[in-house]
């Protein structure tokens, strides 16, 4: 493993002079979420509140599908905010759901990473999963309308930039709290990774994650798909997800076509606090609402313009794809530089961490640790 402090080009990144005010975002909160984040609102488990909140290893949301059936992928637009706790008007996560989390923050973010049984929040038994991210293919978000804040500060906040995988057995979610002159906080919430998953987007300890819940300060790592370049580093070298254009003449691959197995170093953990649960007292489902209620959920969260809180522009991607779990081993190599724009795509996961991930628009796959057109 590489360490952080070797790197001159993250060391001083990090020394640069952090500027928070940017990142916060502007606007409303959306026609499906409550003006601001609220804690103790009413348990809905039919709500389409798509405003989720990142504060503790306690007090945490994530994103998940309206009604069972169906795959994240092919939902994103319309996933709904379910949370650990009652709060912002969104569903509760069911006790049991969860099996380990870990909460981590820094100046740039804060994020949780974890294993749960996604089935409790109707996420299909065996769905690999997706990428969400407050920009999607129409700039509105995946979800649409959907928005994430933080109190970490000592006062809620609404960011601009997040990232989030979910899969049946696995969820990583990120929010950039800060950004300086060399690390923004796009860069930091990569937002066009999305078959890479969790453990390269988001590299932590997993290993031994699953069965504790724990929350850290971290240390910084390099923005997913940042390689530092020589020794010592004085430059970096930049990944880019490969992509493969068929049309009617000869296929041309944009992006980088060898993939670096993992991310380029996991940042340490000080100052941990472990609790023994997440529980809030809701083992199950509440029963489902009426047909009616259930119509409205559908048009409430279908893929109309709402009202979102992020700035950001369109994303250069035709869709944000699907991908959760992937990596392997730490890996020193770099890859070089190469701008890229990503369609949609699904992953599944194989064995000790390797994977397979087909683009289903574009015609590419990706294989463990190289990337070959087809």
């Amino acid at each position: 493993m590489l360490s952080i402090a070797s790197s001159l080009v993250l060391s001083g990144a990090i020394a640069a002079k952090m500027v928070s005010a940017q990142v916060t975002a502007t606007g409303t909160m959306g026609v499906t979420n409550p003006a601001t984040p609220t804690l103790g609102t009413a348990v809905n488990q039919t709500s389409v509140s798509r405003l989720a909140s990142i504060n503790s290893v306690d007090d945490f949301c994530l994103f998940a599908p309206a009604e069972p059936g169906g795959t994240i992928g092919d939902q994103e637009a319309e996933v709904v905010a379910w949370c650990t706790k009652p709060r912002n008007n969104a569903r509760v996560i069911p006790d049991g759901t969860i099996y380990g989390a870990q909460f981590t923050k820094n100046d740039f973010y804060v994020q949780v990473v974890g294993f749960l049984d996604g089935t409790k929040i109707n996420i299909m038994d065996g769905d690999a999963g997706g990428e969400l991210d407050p920009h999607g293919a129409t700039g509105e978000g995946n979800p649409v309308g959907g928005n994430l804040t933080s109190n970490v500060t000592g006062q809620d906040v609404n960011y601009e930039e997040w990232m989030a995988f979910m899969s049946f057995d696995q969820f990583c979610i990120r929010e950039c709290i800060g950004q300086n002159d060399t690390i923004s906080a796009a860069i930091m919430c990569q937002h066009e990774l999305d078959l890479m998953g969790c453990y390269w987007i988001m590299p932590a300890d997993y290993g031994t994650i699953n069965g504790t819940f724990t929350e850290c300060d971290s240390d910084v790592p390099q923005p997913p798909g940042v390689y530092p370049v020589g020794s010592p580093a004085t430059t970096t070298s930049t990944f880019h997800q490969r992509f493969t254009i068929t049309g009617t003449g000869t296929p041309i691959t944009i992006g980088v076509t060898e993939t670096p197995s993992a991310a380029y170093s996991t940042p340490s953990v000080s100052n941990c606090r472990t609790v023994s649960s997440i529980s809030n007292g809701i083992t199950g489902l509440v029963a489902a609402a009426t047909a009616s209620a259930s119509s409205t959920s559908k048009a409430s969260s279908s893929g109309s313009a709402v009202a979102s809180a992020s700035s950001a522009a369109s994303s250069a991607r035709a869709s944000s794809g699907s991908v959760v779990a992937s990596a392997s081993t730490k890996a020193s190599t770099a890859a070089s530089s190469v701008s890229s724009a990503v369609s949609g795509a699904s992953l599944r996961q194989g064995s000790a961490f390797s994977f397979q991930a087909g683009l289903l628009v574009l015609g590419a796959v990706v294989v463990g640790a190289g990337a070959v057109a087809l």
